[in-house]
């Protein structure tokens, strides 16, 4: 862009740009699969994951994938068919996904909470021609399959146990021991699945690899506002564009070491914990969910360097009565997203040990982050600006004009990492992008404005907003101002009827420990009052013991939302 045709928005956006970086990158005409490759070959010894006290090398991590890429070639994967993992994270899902890449498919990764009824659209919908899945979830893919009819069922299904990867006296010492029961678990298999071990112990090796750059290489289901969830086409060129433009934005190398707990199933972990990690070729710290006591043990046994999480979790890590005595000194790059960092937690970090949660924000349809905090200048509670080669702009959600600098409206985003569509329908990929000055530009949903800095900030998803007698109130911003409340651990805000004003503020909390017991409803309610202005404050309060999350660790709020009026 030059500045005689730049516009506000876009002049705003680059003003404080990182010296150090590039304004856009080289993206490599590569596949995933590439990455492994060169990975193996620059640090064949080098450990790969370290997981539950088993180190897997990058020789060993490549050699599973090329022997397990056999095998499903030879059960008739070909280029373009869909293979679904089913697990949460272990050494087996990046085995699972390179091999994936590797035989010319296309992952499809899918929420291991996910039930019998909902498994089978993620068999239906993509076309699912075979299934790799760890063995507590074997129950939820066989009887989602038996519910099909005959033609449309699974011909194929390989199950892994979590044990598979472990050392042969199981996991390390200090595992949880519930932890360690689920991982050491045996169940019964129905007949006819594949067991992991012996699909690699089968020897049996690919034809070539011919996926290209622009080959669809991931299908990530997103569920949206309406429907059933929608499955992304993301290439390898497209989810190339943020492997490689990570290890850049947060000073990361070969040397780095990160832990591996967002779930891998997910973008944002799938983008940290898979594919960012092994093009640079980092290693892997794999919890296989998440633990408080666990995940401060592992970094300071490890002595993790980068962390990417979502603020639930530090929020969860700083609730340890042990917290303290964590040796979080090695971190050097903690980042993040998926809601906004409570700014008394981020003070926290700063004031205890000297670490600066560097938030981004992202969307399935985006492979992960559009935009990131320069580590080196964050701003708290704030999206960050367009990463490599991103054009952001906020515009009015009804005239689809752009607005001035400061204004909220939606967030649309043209990028390299921007999806290509929706799976089978056209009509929902028509609605998602605008065109403007010749991009593409998708249409997030979410509200947010830019400041004069080109930081942007969110305010809602377009659909979230409560009207409260005329009155337009963010839940977003209510939550955050709630968790400066020293009685308050978390926080949701929805939507209540209300006879007066229509629509009235309710508050669902989670009470610290300290304070059960002893904080009442209105307690809540006059603290708000003098904390937010009268509209936002909450007429209504629900104390629970905890909030709904999803399998990433966001809070469920359209659960508490839909829950209401009964």
């Amino acid at each position: 862009m030059s500045a005689e045709t730049a516009s506000p928005q876009q002049i705003a956006q680059r003003s404080h740009w990182p010296k150090r970086l590039p304004l856009e990158l080289e993206i490599p005409e590569t596949s995933l699969w590439f990455n492994l490759e060169v990975a193996a070959q620059r640090y064949p010894h080098k450990p790969a994951t370290l997981y539950c006290g088993a180190v897997k090398s990058y020789r060993e991590l490549h050699d599973e994938a090329l022997a397990l890429a056999g095998w499903l070639q030879a059960q008739g994967v070909g280029a373009g068919d869909r293979v679904a993992l089913f697990m949460q994270n272990c050494p087996q899902f990046l085995v699972a996904f390179y091999a994936v890449n590797r035989a010319n498919a296309v992952v499809v990764p899918v929420n291991p909470m996910n039930r019998a009824e909902e498994f089978g659209h993620y068999i239906t919908d993509p076309q699912t021609k075979l299934v790799i899945c760890s063995a507590d979830l074997v129950d939820v893919v066989a009887a989602a399959n038996a519910a099909l009819p005959p033609e449309r069922r699974l011909p194929a299904m390989l199950v892994t146990r979590y044990a598979d990867a472990l050392p042969a006296d199981g996991p390390a010492a200090d595992m949880p021991e519930a932890m360690r029961q689920w991982l050491m678990a045996d169940p019964a298999l129905p007949a006819g699945v594949v067991r992991w071990m012996e699909a690699l112990a089968a020897g049996l090796q690919p034809g070539p690899h011919q996926a290209k750059s622009d080959d669809l290489a991931l299908l990530p289901y997103t569920s949206g506002t309406t429907g059933l969830p929608k499955g992304c086409m993301h290439s390898n060129r497209t989810l190339m564009a943020n492997t490689c433009g990570g290890g850049q934005w947060g000073y990361a190398s070969a040397e780095a070491i990160c832990l591996a707990v967002v779930p891998m199933f997910h973008i944002t972990g799938l983008l940290y914990g898979v594919l960012g990690p092994v093009f640079l070729g980092m290693s892997i710290v794999i919890m296989p969910r998440w633990e408080r006591e666990l995940a401060g043990q592992l970094i300071s046994r490890h002595k993790v360097t980068h962390w990417t999480c979502i603020p639930t979790m530090i929020i969860d890590l700083f609730g340890s009565p042990n917290y303290q005595r964590f040796d979080l000194s090695s971190l050097r790059y903690l980042s993040g997203g998926g809601a906004a960092m409570p700014q008394a937690v981020a003070e926290r970090l700063q004031r205890e040990f000297g670490l600066t949660f560097a938030e981004g924000y992202g969307l399935t349809e985006t492979a992960a982050p559009s935009h990131g905090n320069p580590p080196e200048r964050a701003k708290l509670q704030c999206l960050g600006i367009p990463i490599f080669g991103v054009d952001s702009r906020i515009i009015d959600p009804v005239t689809l004009e752009e607005l001035p600098i400061g204004e909220v409206g939606e967030i649309i985003t043209s990028g390299p990492m921007v999806f290509k569509g929706y799976w089978h329908q056209p009509e929902a990929t028509v609605a998602a992008f605008i065109e403007r000055e010749g991009k593409r530009f998708f249409r997030t949903g979410d509200l947010g404005r830019m400041d004069e800095e080109g930081y942007f900030f969110i305010t809602d998803r377009l659909k979230r907003m409560i009207n409260a007698s005329g009155y337009k109130v963010w839940p977003s911003e209510v939550e955050l101002l709630l968790y400066k409340n020293p009685a308050v651990q978390e926080a949701c805000i929805i939507a209540a009827r209300d006879a007066y004003r229509g629509e009235t503020v309710k508050a669902v909390v989670v009470l610290r420990a300290e304070a059960r017991g002893k904080t009442t409803p209105e307690d809540i309610i006059a603290w708000s009052r003098e904390h937010m202005a009268a509209y936002k404050v909450p007429r209504i309060i629900e104390f629970a013991d905890s909030l709904p999350k999803s399998g990433s660790g966001k809070v469920m709020w359209r659960l508490l939302q839909e829950r209401e009026p009964s």
